[in-house]
């Protein structure tokens, strides 16, 4: 992929991706390794490194449960060594999850063990706030408790990553837009990344209203803006949830359908933050349910294309670099 001012790749970090390997799910999502990540990242030349975030996979199944979370950094880091040691994008940073709940000295053996087992590449933890509601047919449906980012206890957690320099990544729906808000107030001493703009639904009672909740989302997105700890990913609106396209390939958008129906939602995120707090994610491979990579990362660039060199460089790569110590 190309700018728009020469030939050469720009330089993108990739800041937000999974990986798991055959048994997750029970299977049913396949594997998605280092080979996988490859195939979609080697169809855009500028992707050069990557960030992987936390999915619930590799979990160690024994010893302490607080400790368990451990074994999906283990599992990524054994395949970001072996980024190292071939040709292609290699895997820079980790996020890994722990129970935010936990009192501070069982907080700290989860840190420490992530610490221990990521190599130098642990950046810190998402413990998601994202609640399915109630009997919304969701194909990757939130698990988090209704008011989790409330809890004192949870508070207390993610005030105590900001004391240990880490950040603290989370994912909700836009239903949720004012409890992350709250959360982000009440703790601006610890980093923020907010993750896939809230995750505005369109499945079930949400399906074909996107105009009105677009209209609901700005003005909390905007509030968000307001809070200058937390930071914003611009991605992740391809997921089946979303409501955008279907997941059984009747309709793949390209770059003109894609932005079509999304770009008014990054353009008022872009608006709100400005690029210097916001950094292009790809959520692959969970986007990759209805939207290709190079599409994606095409988009991005026209969507970009109305910044200076300068921004452009923080939403492809600065911002995160920043924002994670990368």
């Amino acid at each position: 992929m190309t700018t728009e001012l020469d030939d050469v790749p720009r330089q993108i970090i990739d800041p937000h991706h999974h990986l798991w390997g055959p048994d997750y799910l029970g299977g049913l999502a396949g594997s998605y390794q280092l080979e996988e990540l490859r195939a979609d990242t080697d169809t855009v030349p500028g992707v050069t490194a990557t960030m992987f975030m936390e999915c619930g996979a590799s979990y160690r199944t024994d010893g302490p449960e607080h400790l368990r979370p451990a074994g999906e950094t283990e599992f990524v880091a054994g395949l970001a060594e072996a980024s190292e040691r071939s040709e292609g994008i290699t895997i820079i940073g980790i996020v890994g999850f722990a129970d935010l709940t936990l009192p501070l000295e069982l907080l700290d053996e989860v840190l420490d063990a992530h610490v221990a087992a990521a190599g130098g590449r642990f950046r810190g933890i998402r413990d998601a706030l994202a609640s399915a509601p109630p009997d919304a047919p969701l194909i990757i449906p939130g698990g988090a408790a209704p008011g989790r980012g409330a809890d004192p206890d949870f508070r207390r957690g993610v005030a105590h990553l900001g004391q240990r320099g880490l950040t603290y990544d989370t994912w909700q729906y836009h239903t949720q837009m004012h409890d992350f808000l709250d959360l982000a107030r009440a703790v601006p001493d610890t980093v923020m990344v907010l993750d896939h703009l809230c995750t505005p639904l369109g499945v079930g009672a949400w399906a074909g209203r996107h105009d009105e909740i677009f209209e609901e989302w700005k003005p909390g997105i905007a509030a968000l803006a307001g809070c200058p700890n937390v930071v914003a990913k611009l991605g992740g609106l391809a997921m089946p949830d979303n409501g955008f396209w279907p997941i059984d390939n009747s309709v793949r958008p390209g770059v003109d359908e894609f932005l079509a129906v999304q770009e008014r939602w990054y353009a008022h995120a872009l608006e709100c933050f400005g690029p210097e707090r916001c950094m292009f994610e790809s959520n692959f491979p969970v986007d990759k349910f209805c939207v290709d990579y190079e599409v994606v990362w095409a988009a991005f660039e026209r969507i970009a294309a109305r910044f200076d060199p300068t921004e452009q460089d923080a939403l492809f790569a600065g911002t995160a670099q920043r924002v994670y110590d990368l």
